[in-house]
């Protein structure tokens, strides 16, 4: 494996860590509630109140609904349930929301599709993740932030081909993006393909010279070759540029792993 045989699995949450960790503070527009404007305002306080009050915010949201909150009511739910680590409770809850035709139109039921594939990620239940994305793709399937998401759930099962292959597709929605060279190099070595890996790892540069998930991946790919000097340079470049992230943390921890034996 890639990373000193870190997972890809693990890399991918890494890189995409946002995404993971921003479900429980996604909400929806407030134009797309459709009920008047004291739900939109009780909507909104639900939401905040998920945030750092999660247990409040569940006992808020069903009674709300049970007095015909709704979608809205529904949704705060879910996002209450990711705050209290019930993530597949919330997958279950929003994959029934993205069904509902009270969910409103296409956009909404593809961000709701896309916050239960993150819950499903989060449960470690990476069928049921690339279920819900999937849902989502049917929507939307020129969406490069859902292919990329589907991918991540393909690495989860160690698919590395569906993987590279949904980033691929999403490259071609959106050539000038780092990070999903990033994603794809992860896969293709994982595939075997190491030269294809790099490739993208120097892509991924070009287009963002400082990008360190980037810079840690090329590290790696350096030492896989024999280039000792040239993958401590690359990891010593994230530890200066990007204190206090996990990849500087990686690069960390590459560094110590890298010192000749005396």
């Amino acid at each position: 494996m890639h990373v000193n045989q870190l997972p890809m699995s693990v890399k991918m949450c890494r890189v995409f860590a946002v995404t993971c960790c921003v479900i429980a503070a996604v909400t929806l527009c407030a134009d797309a509630v459709t009920a008047a404007t004291p739900s939109a305002s009780q909507y909104e306080a639900c939401l905040q109140r998920a945030q750092t009050d999660p247990s409040g915010a569940l006992m808020l949201a069903t009674s709300w609904a049970k007095s015909g909150g709704g979608a809205p009511a529904e949704h705060c739910a879910a996002v209450a349930l990711v705050g209290l680590r019930q993530f597949a409770e919330a997958g279950t809850r929003l994959d029934a929301l993205g069904r509902s035709a009270a969910t409103g139109d296409a956009d909404m039921r593809t961000a709701i599709y896309d916050q239960a594939g993150n819950a499903w990620l989060l449960a470690g239940q990476a069928d049921r993740a690339v279920a819900s994305f999937s849902a989502a793709l049917a929507i939307d399937p020129l969406d490069a932030d859902l292919l990329a998401d589907r991918a991540r759930a393909n690495a989860f099962k160690k698919n590395w081909a569906k993987a590279e292959s949904d980033l691929t597709a999403a490259l071609m929605v959106n050539p000038d993006r780092a990070d999903l060279y990033v994603l794809r190099g992860s896969a293709r070595h994982g595939m075997g393909r190491r030269a294809d890996a790099r490739a993208d790892f120097d892509h991924a540069l070009k287009v963002q010279p400082n990008n360190p998930d980037a810079l840690v991946e090329r590290g790696t790919a350096k030492l896989e070759d024999g280039d000792v000097a040239g993958a401590r340079a690359d990891w010593e470049r994230v530890v200066a540029i990007a204190p206090g992230t996990a990849a500087a943390e990686s690069a960390r921890q590459h560094l110590e792993d890298s010192i000749p034996a005396k």
